[in-house]
């Protein structure tokens, strides 16, 4: 596989979601390396968080895995456990149909790095665990839990 140029790749800003809930996000950027690379199965994600943005709202996956990988910087890992920080070199893991909501936010004062990494599948419902939205992957667009749409 050929090295991927991390100049070439997109850099996405902020999210998606409809306002509000966009707004936790809005300093977020993201570069899809899996995209860059060809890769189809699973994504791969750099996620940058500058200091006070979060990843994403809090949220679970009915059938995707995800891992997120801390390379550099501190994170704050919000679950329905409560609040842990994540380091450099430390991981966390959050396997498919278990709807623990999880959210990474940077409450330090210096900006933070993470890989990503995930399964793809359109059979997927994504639920936001303290907010009325999901994404069901067959719709392909946010829409309130009652399947209203934004």
């Amino acid at each position: 596989m050929p090295k991927i140029d991390m100049k070439s790749v997109f850099e996405r800003r902020g999210s998606a979601y409809p306002a509000p809930f966009d707004q936790i996000a809005k300093g977020r950027v993201r570069r899809r390396l899996g995209d860059a690379g060809g890769i189809s199965q699973f994504g791969v994600n750099l996620l940058e968080l500058p200091p006070g943005a979060g990843s994403s709202q809090r949220h679970w996956h009915s059938a995707e895995d995800e891992f997120v990988y801390v390379i550099s910087g501190e994170i704050t890992l919000i679950t329905d456990k409560g609040e842990e920080i994540l380091r450099a070199g430390e991981c966390a893991a959050f396997p498919k149909g278990i709807p623990d909501g999880h959210q990474l936010v940077n409450k330090s004062a210096a900006p933070a790095r993470c890989l990503e990494i995930g399964t793809r599948t359109s059979e997927d419902v994504c639920t936001y665990s303290d907010i009325d939205m999901m994404i069901d992957g067959k719709i392909g667009r946010y829409t309130r839990k009652d399947g209203t749409p934004y």
